[in-house]
């Protein structure tokens, strides 16, 4: 927090705006569209409504198969299946950690009729972007951007929230821009944004009563969570300098170990380096397994696993992460179609080498301590264990 986050906070309490009506909220709005480049903006509670707005945009209905980035987080999702569409998985790519387009491309040959795919711009890194939009609008889909992750990242100098017809952004109090909850759809359709932010208000008709002829959802944003947004979303670009930073000061770190940093395309893309995370080289991974809830390894000189370095930095009261487990392996979506670049299943691997790719960076990766409040100091400390883990 800077300051500015509680003098919008009290203007809404004098004013007595602390509904989902307001000054915060158009000004917000206003500052989201001028800084990404979308023509609207629909504020909403969060993320994963703007992405449940999009799904009802583009027209999903009960049965339509859609196309989603596997490695990802639920709530990527499960908007489709609250609409009653059925999620098709496709598998990673190494270079980005996002979409394989070439899996992309296997999975309209497989199945031809699909008309959404939703990508994800994983941990603030870009996907592939033009290639992925290229390949669903040859098949006539429609693309719907998750940039929950990546706000103010971008792809050939455009920024991510725009590549899609319809575009989500989340203000969660994780996020690089926090509202402590809220979310925006983006848009550069102006009947598109109307008919969200309708049905976000409970679908209420011009009338002088309460007058409802479609389905609607209590999805908009307040004027108080739009206050925090408002006063946060000037200090985008220094929160960037500052994970960036924290990025450049662990792959610095880790030089001399059998570790990478999660990867980004240089050429074309910069992210907003939302969270920091390492991939574990094969060779260097001890014996481990884990169950569907349970981690189990064994220490081996020169070699570590996440689960052993991620217990070692909680040891010094910090917090890191797995790397969000890929959907197809997750129990709920286990039955549900999973397309890889060699094709529709979900065998480990052709002539060694491993075609799951998401599965395999889940297995050897992990998320690092990222907090832009973070210290040198204490950040230097997190650099110490990961090298204790490998001695």
């Amino acid at each position: 927090m800077h300051g500015p986050e509680l003098d919008y906070i009290n203007d809404a309490y004098n004013k007595n705006w602390m509904s989902t009506v307001g000054e915060n909220i158009t000004e917000a709005e206003r500052l989201v569209c001028e800084k990404v480049g979308c023509k609207y903006a629909v504020a909403l509670s969060c993320g994963t409504s703007a992405l449940h707005l999009a799904i009802k945009l583009a027209g999903v209905k009960p049965g339509d198969t859609v196309f989603c980035s596997d490695m990802t987080f639920c709530a990527t999702l499960n908007p489709v299946v609250y609409e009653g569409g059925v999620p098709v998985f496709i598998d990673t790519e190494y270079d980005t950690w996002n979409m394989d387009p070439k899996a992309l491309e296997k999975a309209f040959e497989l199945y031809p009729d699909t008309k959404v795919v939703v990508i994800v711009n994983l941990y603030g890194t870009p996907a592939k972007l033009d290639e992925i939009c290229d390949i669903a609008h040859r098949h006539g889909a429609i693309v719907i951007e998750d940039a929950a992750e990546s706000l103010g990242a971008t792809y050939k100098g455009v920024q991510t929230g725009t590549f899609g017809k319809y575009n989500a952004i989340s203000f969660n109090g994780n996020k690089i821009i926090t509202g402590s909850s809220g979310g925006m759809l983006l848009t550069d359709d102006e009947k598109a944004a109307a008919r969200a932010r309708k049905w976000s208000t409970q679908s209420r008709e011009n009338a002088p009563w309460y007058q409802h002829e479609e389905i609607g959802y209590n999805y908009r944003m307040s004027n108080v969570i739009a206050g925090v947004v408002r006063g946060q979303m000037p200090y985008l670009q220094e929160h960037i300098a500052q994970k960036k930073a924290i990025y450049e000061r662990y792959k610095e770190g880790f030089r001399d170990l059998p570790v990478s940093m999660n990867p980004f395309d240089e050429k074309n893309s910069e992210p907003n380096f939302w969270l920091s995370c390492l991939l574990i080289d094969k060779a260097a991974m001890c014996k481990h397994k884990r169950s569907e809830t349970q981690a189990f390894y064994t220490t081996e000189k020169g070699k570590s696993c996440p689960d052993e370095i991620l217990a070692a930095v909680a040891a010094v009261n910090a917090e890191g992460r797995p790397i969000w487990k890929p959907m197809h392996m997750q129990p709920i979506y286990k039955n549900h179609a999973f397309v890889t670049k060699n094709g529709d299943g979900r065998a480990q691997s052709i002539n060694g080498d491993a075609i799951d790719v998401g599965a395999d960076i889940f297995d050897r990766g992990l998320c690092l301590p990222s907090d832009n409040k973070m210290t040198a100091e204490q950040q230097e400390v997190i650099i110490e264990v990961v090298k204790s883990c490998f001695e």
